[in-house]
């Protein structure tokens, strides 16, 4: 069966090959400024981009540019340090491929993370957001075309982040003594910041963070039968709701200052799957 864009199993096959034998059950993908999450992964090996079929290399701070599977907690884990994002020209189809390349492996869990801007207005840069919900304001979906083979046709979206794992990522917070926010993630394709009248219409559709990632990975995901945990780091006060000018020294700044306490929660949550 003819398919678009890049090949996920091509890509899987080279990344099974490095694992020596180790399957992973739990995916990873690390927003900007996360990736020093991916030290805490034990007896790791490290896979290059450029070695693995259909990869780009990212050209944006904060994305390291490599798979790093070993041990986190216990299990079996392999973690995305760099996304591909549509503002740097790539199609939905190789901003899903990650994603897709980790079906093919056997990942039955997938923990998205990601810096993004506050919208409600009692967030406050720190803030850990789970996500309950999204809008793909991308206007780009990974499953136009030719159905793959192993996906579905119409996924169902109506509890794309597993309101299972959402209690477990709570539970798991409590004992570390977090305070976890919830809400609605919206996804648009950037990579301009918005303007305060965007934001304006993004509190209005019920967005409570705003970010350029993450909405084509989750529907890639479910297309595949895999559940999912999205975690936003709020990062930054959106346009208007703050008048401090925007920049990204700011979320990568942000970003490392709460780097620990995510770590944190991600291995603990990874212990407790």
């Amino acid at each position: 069966m003819m398919t678009n864009g890049p090949n996920p199993a091509s890509a899987a096959e080279v990344i099974r090959a490095r694992l020596a034998g180790r399957t992973p059950q739990v995916a990873i993908v690390l927003g900007s400024g996360l990736g020093p999450l991916a030290d805490r992964i034990e007896d790791a090996v490290r896979m290059p981009y450029q070695e693995i079929p259909g990869f780009e290399l990212p050209k944006v701070e904060g994305h390291k540019g490599e798979l790093v599977a070993g041990t986190l907690a216990g299990k079996n884990v392999i973690a995305q340090s760099g996304r591909f994002h549509l503002y740097e020209g790539h199609s939905a189809d190789t901003a899903a491929l990650p994603v897709r390349a980790f079906a093919e492996l056997g990942v039955d869990t997938l923990i998205v993370t990601n810096a993004a801007g506050g919208i409600r207005r009692t967030f406050r840069p720190g803030t850990l957001m789970l996500i309950a919900d999204q809008l793909n304001l991308t206007f780009r979906n990974p499953l136009f075309g030719p159905v793959r083979p192993g996906e579905q046709r119409f996924p169902d979206m109506s509890a794309s982040y597993d309101p299972e794992l959402r209690a477990l990522a709570r539970t798991v917070g409590r004992r570390q003594g977090m305070s976890l926010a919830e809400g609605v993630y919206a996804g648009l394709i950037g990579p301009s910041y918005e303007t305060p009248a965007e934001v304006r219409m993004l509190e209005r559709l019920g967005a409570d963070a705003v970010g350029m990632s993450t909405v084509l990975e989750v529907v890639a995901a479910r297309a595949n039968g895999i559940r999912c945990l999205g975690i936003s780091t709020i990062t930054n006060l959106a346009a208007g709701i703050s008048t401090a000018a925007l920049s990204h020294e700011e979320v990568m700044e942000t970003a490392a200052q709460v780097g620990r306490e995510l770590g944190d929660l991600v291995e603990g949550l990874v212990g407790a799957l």
